[in-house]
């Protein structure tokens, strides 16, 4: 299933104008729920962030979660790096159009060659590492990159239906992805053996955030790959669904799961 050219099509057609860039970004906030669980847990750690902090959002993307974090706090100095180099353009230059190129930069960069030593007191990577083959390396470079108490936030994949294979042989939903999920005691135990001193992860992605997946991204998704003629019909499909969308989002972000197809962590060293 190729998702990247949608996200891509989506991007080109937000991203025409300043309006455009934040109305979909305010849409990413309300559609994925892994926006939904980052950003209460972003907000737990900003408490304890000291004023001017660093910030590495490590696989912007969009760059969604940069612009969340530079509206969260003003003193906040944040850098973003991504692989695309045409990405890491466009986003400059919005963050130069809405006067946050002070304090916010976006680099070309491989996070398999991250080589800050000490730098950041937070760094988020959110669904990048199962894009990733040498996932332990990155990970030791995200301790290395840390300021001492600084904290690591991950998101991505588990091992229980994660890229929607449940099954040995089930083809992942993400052509992309170079691993179907993470197990979550091994990933923890990965982030320990590493350095970092503390280590919580917990699932995402409960009963409620996987029917919510499906509703508003599985499904689309399908049809927008059989034909681009579902483009049209996209907009009616989401004003019927997302009601209930919302209300398992703000279910799974409150709830405790006992299995999910997500994980998020939070590391600190």
């Amino acid at each position: 299933m190729q998702y990247d050219p949608i996200k891509r099509r989506l991007g080109t057609i937000f991203g025409k104008s300043t309006l455009g860039r934040k109305l979909f970004y305010r849409l990413l906030d309300i559609l994925l729920l892994r926006s939904w669980h980052v950003r209460k847990m972003i907000r737990q750690i900003a408490a304890g962030m000291p004023p001017g902090a660093t910030v590495l959002d490590a696989g912007s993307g969009f760059g969604q979660y940069t612009w969340r974090m530079a509206a969260m706090n003003n003193t906040w100095k944040i850098s973003a790096v991504d692989l695309k180099e045409e990405q890491v353009a466009d986003c400059n230059s919005f963050f130069d159009e809405t006067g946050f190129s002070d304090r916010v930069s976006f680099a070309t960069g491989d996070l398999t060659k991250l080589s800050s030593y000490q730098a950041y007191d937070l760094i988020i990577s959110i669904d990048v590492m199962e894009h990733i083959e040498e996932d332990n390396l990155v990970f030791l470079n995200f301790f290395n990159a840390l300021k001492q108490g600084g904290n690591l936030v991950i998101s991505t994949p588990s091992d229980k239906g994660g890229s929607d294979v449940n099954h040995h042989g089930d083809e992942s939903f993400i052509d992309e992805h170079v691993r179907d999920g993470y197990n979550l005691d091994d990933l923890k135990q990965t982030l320990r053996e590493i350095g970092f001193s503390s280590v919580t992860a917990r699932y995402t992605y409960g009963k409620p955030g996987s029917l919510a997946w499906r509703l508003t991204m599985k499904y689309p998704v399908k049809l927008l790959n059989i034909s681009g003629i579902f483009w049209i019909i996209l907009p009616f499909y989401y004003i019927l669904v997302m009601p209930l969308a919302l209300i398992l989002n703000l279910l799974d972000v409150n709830m405790t799961h006992r299995s999910g197809t997500g994980l998020i962590v939070n590391a600190i060293k």
